[in-house]
């Protein structure tokens, strides 16, 4: 009876580790979260109230100025399209592409599979702008610099990070399902498309999830391909705005603060699906 009354109280009173680490999470968070509150807040300032000393994160007054400038000084909805084009068709691509190589390097067998799969997490390693001269110079040749091509076409090859989730998630569904399929007359296809996809929803949603955070947050990419105006997207527009000679400050944080609220949105909403993409994918840290 003493044993189960102390595995009791040690049950209800935490250790002094876990309370360590719940108040270093604690305050990590509160640091990541700080930014944001002040993008938040900053947006409802006026600009005068940003640079004012002694500082202070609340504005006198929230106003709504900021919004009505922000609209004024960028075709904002034009922008907002053509962002809304580009990931579309990078999540659409980053699906169908990824879902069917992760499927051939999980459920099928072919000589050298674990071998060429071995080339595709090498090329994880070749930053973004290592590859970003040759696929200018490709793309002048073919012309399509000046439109949204090489914005959208390469998500239609495949990701190597999604690949690697998504091959991962498929390795852990059972191939006995596969094999009852198969006896029952089933092909690849039918296989790929009506069993192992419908149980593959969480890691599809991560999938979408970072496509869209991607492309939706892609600078580099839109600012050396698209080359007009009229093709610009909002991330380009923040950069208009902040690299004027006299950027105005209030309209930037309300830009950020409409960039920076689809994403949290759309997190919050898939929020078990994603995580429960990354677990059962068996990727941890």
């Amino acid at each position: 009876m003493k044993s189960t009354r102390a595995s009791a109280r040690r049950r209800k009173f935490p250790s002094l580790e876990a309370v360590t680490l719940y108040v270093i999470l604690t305050v990590l968070a509160i640091l990541f979260v700080l930014p944001v509150f002040y993008l938040f807040m900053g947006a409802f300032k006026a600009e005068s109230e940003l640079f004012r000393v002694p500082f202070k994160w609340l504005p006198d007054k929230f106003i709504l100025d900021n919004f009505s400038n922000m609209f004024q000084s960028i075709p904002f909805m034009r922008y907002l399209k053509n962002t809304m084009i580009i990931v579309a068709f990078n999540i659409v691509g980053s699906l169908l592409s990824c879902s069917l190589v992760a499927y051939g390097f999980s459920r099928l067998r072919w000589p050298g599979r674990d071998k060429v799969f071995i080339l595709v997490l090498i090329t994880m390693i070749l930053p973004y702008q290592v590859t970003l001269v040759p696929l200018f110079l490709m793309f002048t040749k073919i012309k399509w610099i000046g439109t949204f091509l090489p914005l959208i076409v390469p998500c239609f090859f495949g990701n190597p990070f999604f690949i690697f989730l998504l091959r991962q998630f498929f390795t852990g569904i059972p191939q006995d399902i596969s094999e009852a399929a198969r006896i029952d007359g089933a092909s690849e296809f039918t296989i790929f498309s009506r069993l192992i996809l419908p149980m593959a929803k969480p890691a599809l949603t991560t999938v979408a999830l970072f496509a869209f955070i991607r492309s939706w947050n892609d600078f580099l990419g839109p600012l050396v391909f698209l080359g007009r105006d009229e093709l610009y997207t909002l991330s380009l527009a923040a950069s208009m705005l902040k690299s004027n000679l006299d950027p105005n400050w209030s309209v930037l944080l309300a830009l950020g603060t409409v960039m920076i609220l689809p994403v949290l949105l759309i997190f919050f909403v898939m929020q078990k699906y994603f995580i429960q993409g990354i677990a059962m994918s068996g990727i941890k840290g």
